[in-house]
């Protein structure tokens, strides 16, 4: 845009250089041709200044459009694996296990009561002490927690004919301990496909805080334990806004 805009105040400036050209060298009756013309050229480098203002506002616009879509159903996919992994205390490999686990898979709801038990204290002396006994008292439908939301078309991706990628793994903390991971991503440019290609090259390279990070929309990591995504909070105000409001 800067590079458009600098493009403009020098055609500008050339046309006035030759509008007084014109004035003082061609026959009078050839300038209201040449006028014409340089009218003509004129609004041709508004129209693309124009163009270059408000091109990156239309993108930008477009683009916090389709990354709500898409990042709206990455959070389903959040969920939907760590309910997996509650349930079954891995993550799914695949979008069909997902669907398949949200439909029939049930929760254990448990009550924690405090009972006293009678424990060895050594040499034949024995002891009460209180403890935390975790009783399974009934369960609860897993597809209950995604009612009003679209799982069953979770992998895909929001306004393509493609499907968000999904890795799971283990890593390896800092203390030797092995974690089940997962993550699920899309290319920036599989969203934003259509759009300005300069523009889309920009976005993935971004690195504000306040934008999308890095090539891809994903959630979850392959490299650290973690079920967060890569964008700002700002794509999540409607969801506190909701919770709010329960």
């Amino acid at each position: 845009m800067f590079y458009i805009l600098i493009l403009f105040f020098v055609g500008i400036v050339v046309i006035y250089f030759l509008a007084k050209a014109i004035l003082k060298f061609v026959p009078k009756k050839v300038q209201p041709v040449i006028t014409i013309l340089l009218y003509g050229i004129a609004a041709y480098l508004a129209f693309i200044s124009y163009q270059g203002v408000m091109e990156p506002i239309h993108f930008n616009k477009e683009k916090n459009q389709r990354y709500t879509k898409v990042i709206n159903s990455l959070k389903i996919i959040r969920d939907a694996q760590a309910a997996h992994r509650t349930v079954t205390g891995s993550y799914a490999a695949k979008g069909e296990d997902l669907v398949t686990f949200i439909d029939t898979a049930q929760f254990a709801v448990t009550k924690d009561t405090n009972i006293v038990v009678t424990v060895n204290l050594g040499g034949g002396l024995t002891g009460e002490e209180e403890v935390m006994r975790t009783d399974t008292i009934d369960y609860s439908d897993v597809r209950a927690a995604f009612v009003g939301r679209d799982y069953k078309n979770m992998m895909s991706v929001p306004g393509t004919d493609k499907q968000f990628e999904m890795t799971i793994g283990m890593v390896q903390k800092l203390n030797g301990d092995m974690r089940k991971v997962f993550e699920a991503k899309v290319d920036k440019s599989i969203v934003l496909e259509g759009e300005n290609a300069d523009l889309i090259r920009l976005e993935k390279k971004t690195e504000d805080n306040d934008q999308v990070k890095g090539t891809h929309i994903s959630v979850g990591s392959m490299v650290d334990v973690s079920d967060s995504g890569n964008w700002p909070p700002s794509y999540d105000i409607a969801d506190m806004v909701k919770a709010n409001k329960k």
